[in-house]
């Protein structure tokens, strides 16, 4: 449980730091409106209430899909396929700059010992020789 509470300050901190960059200030919101139209056009089409309306455009964007809900309406499954399309790569594209900003900003002594892994120093090599020595 702590490393979920974690992970959600973490999230929450990293919003709120990427909303002072413009392009992803406009990503953000263009998921919000992305998920309030789906969340509108579900409940006025579809005849859902809010609540069910807001989770099966989550679950559609994310490509969860449960299966629990479904269009019933010609219109409907026209705009899930509309929504979809659109929808999911604007969405990808705000996650794919969230965890980008998250691990430029937020990690860069992880980002390095990831990237100097498997890096040997001349201190390492030397090390080496002496021991290969040593065991003759």
């Amino acid at each position: 449980m702590p490393a979920l509470f974690i992970f959600l300050l973490r999230l929450i901190r990293g919003i709120r730091d990427g909303l002072k960059e413009p392009e992803f200030r406009g990503l953000f919101w263009s998921v919000v409106l992305i998920l309030l139209s789906g969340t509108w056009f579900y409940h006025a089409v579809e005849g859902w209430s809010w609540l069910d309306s807001f989770y099966f455009s989550v679950i559609t964007l994310t490509t969860v899909g449960y299966g629990d809900f479904s269009p019933q309406t010609a219109v409907g499954k026209i705009f899930t396929i509309v929504y979809i399309i659109l929808g999911l790569g604007v969405l990808s594209s705000f996650l794919l700059l969230l965890a980008n900003y998250h691990t430029s900003v937020d990690s860069p002594t992880l980002l390095e010992r990831f990237r100097s892994r498997g890096k040997r120093t001349e201190k390492d090599l030397d090390a080496d020789e002496s021991t290969e020595k040593t065991n003759r």
